[in-house]
């Protein structure tokens, strides 16, 4: 019996104790907006920025109240909650998803405030005010949360599944996409809507190449999410080629910003490209330092998640500093029927709505009435349309987050469809007092749909999709005036090698500042004919323009390094393309073959006249001396130098190569050697006439011979070892003339040619040795001093000759032989049978006795 008693004493003792925690140690939430159903799914949402809660932080006892300070008033955030009002209405309308049971909500405006957050988390845990954490202050049976929605970024999302965890409430967050989720919330993190991060990033980059900006500054919040971009954005700009001109992070508002504003806007002049990523919010206190400052002309690239058609500070001049930005957002199809309902929504509409109140006095312009700045909706228009506010102020297309939330709607009442289809089966539902299920119970059927949670157990948070399409919006003024979101392209984007990228240029404007597509580059493109040059200590985007080397080109812009043309091709002057080279030697049609083959024709037809005189007067004295039948052989080998010239000019064959080189050489050979038995001659007869000389001229003669032969023969073995080891061949000269061919005759054994040479200058040396040492012999018929000064001429065209043909090159080199070859045969010809032909001709009858050259 003490036992029972002391029982329902502890039942009493602790029904009291909950009565005074529910009554006296609690305090009230911020004001909510409640519509009853037969389930509830509770909103949070942040609609303005305030100054921060003035009650003591997470206790609960109540604070003298301060009228907070609002910042900025975020019109076009009300849309949050229209599309979750417009969501359950339709559900309600339709009895086959919840048959025949509704749907109500009960949301709550907690501004960007975390604190906040946690109270109406618990407000809508405890029911109504006063909250009691950890208390339900409403009976059992009318408990009908089944599910939250919120909130609007990574923190206040974060805060409010701090508290619904704890119950295991569902809740879906219509925050931007965040990885990070499940390193933040200790249980379980809330429900998102996955984004294709690598989609975004691709899609970014192929923007950027499009209008080839490859200097681009970036800009992001300071938090994970800011990090996690950076890390990965600047990954992707380095494989495809672009450069972060500079990178900035700002924390978020109303915190302080502890950077070099000076230096932030120093920086935002080094480029015209700057990609923002980050959302409204977190990009708040950017936005105000950008709106304390001149435009400069920026073209903005970001995402939906900033809306940049609005400047919260001046919201009238936000298309003066971000007109002509691109945004990228995820394609979502129309949600049918909203935008008559936005035109639908007045004051009038929905009287219970607190929140319409304030948008609706900032949207129409109502006066204040007081000095707390508060305006009286009274006084401006109750009728008016949504439609007709500016895209600063209100947006009747359907922003991302409206989607999300009017998506979420749907899942939550697609997950409560299921459970009570199962509840149905077991028939367990009682028909007259429907009740709500437990939230935990929607836990498997959220997990089915499109909806993705981060945990320690699965990570599903980037899983791969068949394909993401990324539509592309262009912030521009139209031709009335107004402002808009127009689309100008889409990116589809299925995997690294399968990627759609469609840009309408003609629709896009970029703003104010910009007439036409702005440039953004470190360095000027390096125009053709040249190439990049790193510059030390900048990226690889900054860069000289060098002129490509000889030889090389650069036939596109920004080239790396020049190419080198083919062998048989050569750059043009610019340098930015290779032309056919043109063949080239030394031809009969060129003036200077034909030239040359005019001399060689008169030098050949002038010894065959000599040679003629000479036949014609060979008794006569003049001719007899010094053997006349070497000097048939000296014109006949003299005549045939020259005709060896002609073997030179023509194109190089085979045939002609090996043969110009042998004629050569052994003609020669005979000449100087037949010079040598002349010389020879002079010396021994004048011995062989002395009285006791036991030679006699028929050896003489016979020893010339001998001298005539072995020299020859000398040099045909020379010639033909020359043959038999590396003779000369055709070969083509590709370096040494520009933008030519040459065809020449490569002599093949350098050795064996330069032998050639030097054995034609060994007779040489010795015809003239002989011949100086017998200048003092009686001058009678005496050919020393012809033959001393024709060594002479002959010597030195040789001399001269050889560094002239080292130093020249293609046809040039040919022309400088056939010269040296015409010039020494000429100067044979000339100094040994000018002065007999002279004498020949002026004697009378060619038989006076003649003394020439006392």
């Amino acid at each position: 019996m003490k036992l029972l008693i002391a029982f329902s004493l502890l039942i009493l003792l602790t029904a009291f104790q909950e009565q005074i925690s529910c009554f006296s140690l609690s305090k009230p939430a911020s004001p909510g907006y409640y519509q009853d159903g037969d389930f509830v799914i509770g909103g949070l949402f942040s609609l303005r920025v305030t100054a921060g809660d003035t009650r003591s932080k997470f206790g609960f006892t109540d604070t003298t109240h301060i009228p907070e300070y609002v910042y900025v008033d975020f019109t076009k955030h009300y849309q949050h909650m229209l599309a979750m009002v417009f969501a359950i209405e339709k559900i309600n309308k339709d009895p086959n998803i919840l048959f025949n049971m509704s749907l109500g909500f009960y949301v709550f405006n907690v501004d960007f405030i975390e604190m906040k957050a946690v109270e109406s988390s618990m407000a809508l845990l405890s029911g109504e005010s006063p909250l009691v954490p950890n208390y339900s202050c409403r009976p059992e049976k009318t408990d009908k949360l089944v599910a939250v929605i919120g909130g609007i970024s990574t923190g206040i999302s974060t805060q409010i599944s701090r508290v619904l965890s704890l119950y295991n409430v569902p809740q879906i967050s219509y925050a931007p996409f965040d990885q990070s989720f499940e390193t933040k919330v200790q249980l379980q993190s809330p429900y998102q809507f996955p984004v294709h991060t690598t989609a975004l990033y691709q899609g970014i980059i192929q923007l950027l190449l499009y209008f080839s900006w490859v200097w681009v500054g970036l800009v992001v919040p300071d938090d994970v999410r800011g990090e996690l971009f950076l890390r990965d954005i600047t990954e992707e700009m380095n494989n495809h080629g672009l450069c972060v001109a500079f990178a900035e992070k700002f924390p978020e508002f109303p915190a302080k910003d502890t950077g070099n504003r000076e230096h932030f806007m120093e920086r935002f002049t080094l480029t015209r490209v700057i990609v923002a990523f980050g959302d409204t919010y977190s990009l708040l206190r950017f936005v105000y330092i950008i709106f304390c400052n001149t435009p400069f002309g920026n073209v903005w690239v970001t995402t939906s998640d900033w809306d940049i058609t609005t400047l919260p500070f001046q919201q009238n001049l936000g298309y003066t500093y971000f007109g002509g930005g691109l945004s990228f957002s995820v394609h979502t199809d129309e949600i049918l029927g909203f935008k008559d309902f936005l035109r639908s929504v007045q004051p009038r509409k929905y009287p219970q709505d607190i929140f319409i109140q304030d948008v609706w006095s900032i949207l129409f312009e109502c006066p204040y009435f007081d000095q707390h700045w508060i305006r009286e909706l009274s006084q401006c228009e109750q009728n008016g349309n949504l439609s007709t506010r500016p895209l600063h102020f209100w947006d009747m297309n359907a922003s991302p987050s409206s989607y999300k939330v009017h998506a979420a709607v749907y899942a939550i009442a697609q997950a409560l469809h299921e459970e009570l289809l199962l509840t149905l089966e077991g028939d367990s539902l009682h028909k007259d007092l429907p009740q709500a299920p437990l939230p935990w119970k929607l836990h498997p059927f959220l997990q089915k749909g499109q909806l993705r949670r981060s945990s320690n157990e699965e990570n599903v948070v980037n899983k791969e999709v068949s394909a993401t399409k990324l539509d592309i919006f262009n912030y521009q003024a139209l031709q009335n005036g107004s402002k808009a979101q127009v689309k100008v392209g889409e990116f589809v984007f299925e995997s690294h090698s399968v990627q759609h990228f469609s840009l309408n240029e003609e629709l896009i404007t970029f703003g104010e500042h910009h007439s036409q597509t702005p440039f953004s580059v470190c360095s000027p493109s390096c125009p053709l004919g040249f190439r990049k040059s790193p510059v030390e200590g900048k990226p690889f985007c900054c860069f000289d323009c060098l002129p490509c080397p000889d030889g090389e080109i650069a036939n596109e812009t920004d080239m790396g390094q020049c190419i080198k043309c083919p062998e048989d091709q050569y750059p043009n002057r610019q340098r930015n393309q290779c032309l056919p080279k043109i063949t080239e030697f030394l031809s009969h049609e060129d003036t200077l073959g034909a030239v040359l083959v005019f001399v060689a024709l008169s030098f050949s037809a002038f010894s065959a006249m000599i040679l003629g005189l000479f036949i014609c007067y060979r008794d006569t004295p003049i001719v007899r001396a010094n053997n006349r039948n070497l000097s048939y052989l000296l014109l006949v080998s003299l005549m045939l130098c020259f005709f060896c010239s002609l073997i030179f000019i023509g194109q190089p064959k085979t045939v002609t190569c090996v043969l110009r080189q042998m004629i050569f050489g052994v003609v020669f050979s005979v000449a100087v050697s037949a010079i040598l038995a002349k010389t020879f001659i002079v010396v021994v007869a004048f011995r062989a006439i002395k009285p006791g000389s036991a030679l006699k001229m028929s050896m003489v003669i016979r020893l010339s011979n001998a001298i005539v032969f072995c020299g020859s023969i000398i040099q045909v073995c020379i010639c033909a070892v020359w043959l038999g080891t590396y003779p000369p061949f055709p070969d083509v000269d590709m370096q040494s003339e520009f933008g030519q061919i040459i065809l020449w005759c490569n002599e093949g054994s350098t050795l064996a040619f330069y032998c050639v040479l030097g054995y034609l200058g060994f007779l040489a040396s010795l015809s003239l040795l002989i011949a100086f040492l017998a200048r003092r012999l009686p001058d009678s018929f005496n050919e020393t001093k012809t033959i001393t000064f024709s060594m002479l001429v002959f010597c030195s065209v040789w001399i001269s000759f050889v560094p002239t043909y080292l130093s020249s090159k293609g046809k040039t080199m040919v022309a400088v032989e056939i010269l040296a070859i015409l010039a020494s045969s000429a100067g044979l010809l000339g100094c040994i049978f000018l002065p007999k032909c002279y004498m020949i001709l002026m004697s009378s009858g060619g038989h006076s006795r003649i003394k020439f050259f006392k």
